[in-house]
C-alpha cells in the first residue's frame, strides 16, 4: 500500500495549507465570544476545538480536494505538490483518509454535538471534492458547502463547546447568515481557476457566468448578507453594533465597486482588502450576542 516514497513533511503541510485555516479559526473565536461564557477554565478544551476546526478538519478538506484536483491543478497550479510530484503515487489520498480518521478522533473528545458538527463537515469536505457527488462541479452548490463548512460550522462548534449544549438561537442565525455571505467570497477564490475548470468540466461561477457577472454576484452576496446581519442586530436592540458593521459594509462597498470594472485582476487585492472587513464584522456581531447573553436579554 504504502510503497511509494514517502513525501517530505514540508510538503505534507503544504497539501494541508496552513493559510487556509484561518476561516474557521476565526469563525471558530467568534463562536466563542458569541456564547457569552468565560473560557477560564476551558483553555485546554478550546485549543482543541480550534485544532479541530483548522489544522483537522480544514486541512483533510484541502488534502482531499487537492487529491480530486489534481488533474485541474496540473493545469492551474502545476506547482502544488501532487501535481508537481513532491506527494507521490496514492500518498495524497492516504493523507486524507489518516486526516480524516485523526479529526474524527478529535472530535469525539469534545462531546457529542461536536462530534456530529466534524461528522457533517467531514462528510461535506468529502462530497464537496470526491465522485459521484463532487458538488465543487456546480459552482452554486459546492461555494454553499465550502461556505457552510468555513464559517457556519466552526462557529456552531465553538458555541457548542463553550455551553456544552445547543447554542442561543441568535447565535445559529449568524452562523448561518455569515455563511451565506461567504458564498462570495468563495466565488472570488475561484477566478484563478478558470482556465483549468473550463478544460475539465468544473462549473464554478465564473465559468458558468464569466468573470465579471460572477464578480457583482459575488458583491451582491456579500453585501445581502451583512445587510440582513444589520437588520438582526437592529431587531434585537444593539444599534451600536449594527453601526459598525454598517462602516464596514461602506468600506467594503468602496472596494467593490473597483473589484468589479477588472475582477480577474483584483481578486487577491480584494481578498487581502475587502474579505477582513467581512470577517471583523462576524467578531462584532458576536460581541453584539455576548452582550445581550450576559445581560441575560
Amino acid at each position: 500500500m504504502f510503497n511509494e516514497a514517502r513525501p517530505a513533511v514540508p510538503s505534507m503541510l503544504e497539501l494541508l495549507k496552513p493559510v487556509t485555516w484561518f476561516p474557521p479559526m476565526w469563525a471558530f473565536l467568534c463562536g466563542i465570544v458569541s456564547s457569552g461564557l468565560s473560557p477560564s477554565g476551558q483553555w485546554l478544551t478550546i485549543f482543541t476545538g480550534v485544532l479541530l476546526a483548522g489544522p483537522l478538519v480544514c486541512g483533510t478538506s484541502q488534502a482531499v480536494n487537492d487529491w480530486y484536483d489534481r488533474h485541474v491543478d496540473a493545469i492551474n497550479e502545476p506547482r502544488r505538490p501532487i501535481p508537481s510530484g513532491r506527494i507521490p503515487g496514492r500518498w495524497g489520498l492516504y493523507i486524507a483518509i489518516g486526516w480524516t480518521l485523526v479529526s474524527l478522533l478529535v472530535a469525539s473528545l469534545l462531546g457529542q454535538l461536536v462530534f456530529t458538527a466534524a461528522v457533517l463537515g467531514l462528510l461535506l469536505a468529502w462530497a464537496y471534492s470526491a465522485p459521484p457527488v463532487r458538488l465543487k462541479q456546480n459552482g452554486w452548490w459546492g461555494n454553499s458547502v465550502v461556505a457552510l463548512c468555513y464559517e457556519g460550522l466552526p462557529w456552531f462548534t465553538a458555541a457548542a463547546v463553550m455551553s456544552g449544549a445547543m447554542p442561543d438561537s441568535r447565535i445559529l442565525w449568524l452562523a448561518l447568515v455569515y455563511s451565506a455571505g461567504a458564498h462570495g467570497i468563495m466565488t472570488l477564490n475561484d477566478f484563478k481557476s478558470v482556465a483549468g475548470d473550463r478544460r475539465m468540466g468544473v462549473a464554478s461561477l465564473p465559468v458558468q457566468l464569466g468573470v465579471p457577472r460572477a464578480a457583482w454576484v459575488a458583491c451582491i452576496v456579500m453585501v445581502l448578507a451583512q445587510l440582513v446581519v444589520i437588520g438582526l442586530l437592529l431587531s434585537w436592540g444593539r444599534p451600536m453594533h449594527a453601526a459598525a458593521i454598517g462602516v464596514l459594509l461602506v468600506g467594503q462597498l468602496l472596494m467593490m465597486a473597483r473589484l468589479v470594472k477588472r475582477p480577474a485582476e483584483l481578486d487577491y487585492w480584494y481578498n487581502a482588502t475587502g474579505v477582513p472587513l467581512y470577517v471583523l464584522g462576524m467578531l462584532v456581531s458576536a460581541f453584539a450576542v455576548r452582550s445581550l447573553l450576559v445581560e441575560g436579554a
